[in-house]
């Protein structure tokens, strides 16, 4: 009877499988789940592995920056003066000998730590202990387990009673490595986080939604040197459709541009950076992507209060021209060095008039934004080739190789990225080629690329009126029609240019990708790829956009079978219950 019983049972699970990772999904979609974050946990456990060997990489040197003060305190006792020491009666009774005994312990002290630490340089670091805080099924945190090597123990956190029982189940079902490996805890993160300071060398957010809640708590949690893998869902709020809201949410006002997917990525940063900077930490980042319906960031937290007074350098003010494409950055510190000191002053201030100098209309203003680099190429290129090493264990190798590809070839020190069509509709006038306008701008002496975000973005050094020059000269070649006096394309033709700009093909204006031909922007593998229904909210017709029409009529078929048989059931047991007390 029991067997069948748990036959009845498993038929409402199905088994999904991703990676090397299994897990059993109930049909009432009382735990959430989305098929689509393949490439989120994809990218994850790939720059999981790079961490693990980076951290073996510096572990050497990270000794032996510990090892520096005591090094310059064995030599303070062997060679600097007596110094004077507190004596207790002990040390009275010795009749002052102590003094040099002191000396030669603390020597001898430091010189066993020494060598204890040169010992240490010899051995691998501990393995790394990961927090998922909002673990749901437990899918990634038992992918952790079982597809990264090298990976310690993995705490999976969620304050939902069904998802934690799931997660369980999925540990269980998952057999030795992953019962070994990954445990489940029913708590608030927020909470846990805050109690469990500087424990995690890896802590991953991927919230249903916004995770500014948890971005305070997470930065303290994250162990000196750690990595803080945080998702952002919100991308309505974080790309200027609530900016208010965002603005409450992560401290920063978003802009409504062709690069306002990149600004989000920026507005993430800088909210972590403001969260770190309160404990006096700050963050390095390493992959910021942007894929499908969400971004991804990828930062290392450090401990350093000297450190940390950089970070008005690393943030600016966005100036958007509401009439053309023109946008300018404005940085929020600078530093200046007198007398072999350097000093930490507001950034000076404005970058641009009242009006724009291109077409004469009026500036937005958003931000602060991240506006330092947002990917540590050596990773890119790294993960890259560990993940081409280990093409078949990836299950999204396609669509995160084209991406981490894309990445690989952006220019890292040039925020946000212009629209080579946005730049035609303004001037009201057919488009050059995307290679003939890479090649202008390169044969002018600036460089070009482009931007993972957008097929069609292009990142540059090149200011914005050598970029309108190079339009202007396009426009010479290919008239327009006459426009109104008051639009902004007219204002910034009626301008001659000076430079005059070659539009012969350069030999850098094709990236290595495109020129091997590489992917670098792939399709969704099928229909309806992308955000799915939060856990727990019942499916119904509604939800069509989001799920398919034949998805939902099998669920809601399902149900409607579902509760046929049970009202059956009841008008048995109620039949069953009449004929019985009529006997």
């Amino acid at each position: 009877m029991d067997g069948g019983g748990e036959e009845d049972q498993m038929k409402d699970y199905v088994v999904r499988r991703e990676g090397e990772a299994e897990i059993l999904m109930h049909s009432s979609n009382n735990v959430f789940f989305n098929k689509a974050q393949v490439n989120n946990r994809d990218m994850s456990v790939a720059l999981l592995r790079t961490f693990i060997s980076k951290r073996k990489e510096e572990q050497p040197a990270m000794l032996d920056k510990k090892a520096k003060p005591l090094s310059k305190m064995s030599e303070d006792n062997n060679s600097g003066p007596v110094q004077k020491v507190l004596f207790t009666p002990h040390d009275e009774k010795s009749n002052g000998k102590c003094e040099d005994h002191s000396q030669d312990d603390q020597s001898d002290t430091s010189n066993k730590l020494l060598m204890t630490q040169s010992a240490k340089g010899h051995e691998e670091p501990k393995p790394p202990r990961v927090l998922e805080a909002l673990a749901a099924s437990g899918l990634r945190a038992i992918r952790y387990a079982r597809e990264v090597e090298g990976i310690g123990q993995i705490t999976a956190l969620d304050n939902d009673k069904v998802s934690v029982e799931a997660c369980q189940r999925n540990i269980q079902f998952n057999g030795s490595v992953a019962s070994s490996k990954v445990e489940s805890h029913l708590a608030d993160a927020r909470v846990y986080m805050l109690t469990h300071q500087k424990e995690f060398d890896v802590v991953d957010l991927d919230p249903y939604g916004s995770p500014s809640v948890f971005l305070d708590s997470a930065v303290q949690s994250v162990a000196d040197g750690g990595m803080l893998m945080c998702t952002a869902t919100d991308m309505a709020v974080l790309c200027g459709g609530n900016g208010e809201v965002c603005y409450s949410k992560y401290g920063s006002y978003p802009l409504k541009g062709k690069y306002c997917h990149e600004m989000a990525l920026r507005i993430l940063l800088a909210s972590i950076e403001s969260h770190a900077n309160r404990y006096k930490r700050y963050i390095v980042p390493i992959l910021s992507v942007q894929m499908d319906f969400y971004i991804r960031v990828f930062v290392r937290v450090y401990t350093s209060a000297s450190a940390m007074k950089n970070t008005p350098l690393k943030l600016s003010y966005v100036y958007q021209c509401v009439g053309c494409d023109s946008f300018h950055l404005q940085c929020i510190g600078r530093t200046f060095t007198k007398n072999n000191s350097v000093r930490y002053m507001p950034g000076f201030g404005p970058v641009v008039p009242q009006e724009c100098s291109d077409c004469g209309k009026k500036f937005n203003m958003g931000g602060p934004i991240w506006s330092a680099p947002i990917h540590d190429q050596e990773w890119v290129v790294s993960t890259l080739a560990d993940i081409k090493a280990k093409k078949e264990r990836y299950p999204a190798y396609d669509k995160i190789y084209s991406v981490l590809t894309t990445i690989s070839e952006e220019l890292v020190d040039v925020p946000l990225f212009l629209s080579l069509h946005n730049l035609c509709a303004t001037l009201k006038c057919t488009s050059p080629s995307a290679v003939m306008f890479r090649s202008a701008v390169i044969n002018a002496g600036y460089r070009i690329s482009g931007s993972h975000v957008n097929p069609l973005g292009l990142k540059s050094d090149a200011p914005m009126d050598i970029i309108w020059d190079i339009m202007r000269c396009w426009v010479k070649n290919h008239p327009v029609k006459p426009q109104p006096a008051d639009q902004s394309g007219t204002v910034i033709l009626s301008k001659e240019p000076t430079l005059q700009a070659n539009f012969a093909r350069a030999f850098a204006s094709l990236s290595k990708a495109q020129a091997k031909k590489v992917a670098r922007f792939l399709p969704n593998p099928e229909r309806h790829w992308g955000p799915k229904l939060r856990a727990g909210r019942q499916i119904t017709s509604k939800h069509v956009s989001l799920l398919g029409a034949d998805v939902v009529n099998g669920i809601i078929n399902h149900d409607e079978q579902e509760d046929c048989k049970s009202g059956a059931k009841r008008q048995k047991t109620d039949d069953g219950d009449l004929t019985s007390s009529h006997s």
